[in-house]
């Protein structure tokens, strides 16, 4: 895209327009969607760390320095992904006994301590539910079902980049509310 048409479409995106963001989103989908995929190489993976990288990007619009190729710090915001992504994995594929001590301090845990845990679960759902009913789809089938975004989409009958932009707009919309919920109970 020449950047006579890029630099107003992330002006628009900056200032929230829905539209500019979803064009944004499509214009660089393939460039970083290709770019993950050659480092994690597994599609699931990397339809989960794109996702999360148009979430920083349209998040941090307001940091990009036009002086600089969108596509290259779109690339480097990629990049960090996926080294957090490799660091999250190396952490969950270390030696199970190593934390035997935690594991064996989970099962030990008071009955107020569970009842505490359960009542986040509780909260939780209640603000899935408290969602609007797309959101609620959106989260129950990609978190709790587990469905990649191929599968999503084919299921609802929306394209795939309208599914990868409501699955970061619900997942956005919902560690909002879980945000703000937890000051209120405080």
């Amino acid at each position: 895209m020449k950047d006579e048409l890029l630099f107003p479409l992330i002006q628009n995106a900056k200032e929230k327009d829905q539209k500019a963001q979803t064009k944004l989103i499509n214009v660089f989908w393939v460039d970083v969607f290709s770019f993950v995929m050659k480092k994690v190489r597994d599609e699931n993976d990397a339809d989960e760390i794109t996702v999360n990288v148009f979430s920083k990007v349209l998040s941090k619009l307001d940091m990009y320095d036009p002086h600089f190729q969108f596509k290259t710090w779109i690339l480097t915001i990629a990049q960090n992904t996926i080294i957090d992504f490799w660091r999250r994995k190396s952490r969950e594929n270390q030696d199970p006994t190593e934390n035997l001590d935690e594991v064996k301090n989970q099962f030990a845990k008071s009955p107020e301590e569970l009842m505490i845990s359960e009542e986040e679960q509780k909260k939780i759902i209640k603000t899935i539910e408290s969602l609007d009913a797309n959101y609620q789809d959106i989260i129950r089938l990609r978190f709790f079902e587990e469905k990649s975004i191929k599968e999503i989409a084919e299921e609802l009958g929306i394209s795939v980049a309208n599914t990868k932009v409501r699955v970061m707009r619900a997942k956005k919309v919902l560690a909002e509310l879980l945000k703000n919920n937890e000051f209120e109970d405080n």
